[in-house]
């Protein structure tokens, strides 16, 4: 099956990649890898999703910003890659950020929003491993953002 027949199947459409806001590129290629730059939350209607966890937002919103933050790291790939995500062979790492209080300490459940849609798309190959930061504030007041390091196949 491939990946794009996986995700009609989950019921995922990928948002549109989300242009640079400052200067860098969304996807740099070096060899088979791909990095990704960081994706902010973005809700379905293309809001910003904003919101400290710890303070005014609750663990499962949290996970859905981190969901809507993977999704858009998948949109970027896809795009990199000419439109299809067939040729990804691994998710190799992601890097969460969440902006939370200092008392706050579920950073890796926060995470676990966008680890588990990539294990959903990919199977085994989404299965990586991780960083689950807490931070005090993130670009826009955006309540998460993830970015990925993608092993692509030739």
């Amino acid at each position: 099956m491939s990946i794009d027949q996986r995700l009609a199947e989950l019921g995922i459409t990928l948002p549109e990649a989300a242009a640079p806001v400052a200067a860098y590129v969304p996807v740099v290629q070096s060899g088979n890898l791909l990095f990704v730059s960081g994706q902010v939350s973005f809700a379905e209607d293309g809001s910003r999703i904003t919101g400290r966890l710890g303070e005014d937002m609750s663990l499962e919103a949290g996970q859905e910003a981190a969901r809507r933050c993977g999704l858009m790291v998948l949109a970027q790939v896809a795009q990199a890659l000419g439109g299809s995500l067939d040729r990804v062979s691994r998710i190799v790492k992601l890097g969460v950020f969440v902006n939370s209080t200092g008392d706050f300490t579920d950073q890796p459940k926060v995470a676990n929003g966008a680890s588990e849609l990539m294990q959903d798309v990919f199977g085994e190959a989404g299965r990586h491993s991780r960083a689950a930061v807490g931070v005090p504030a993130l670009p826009l007041g955006v309540a998460v953002e993830v970015d990925a390091i993608v092993e692509v196949r030739d």
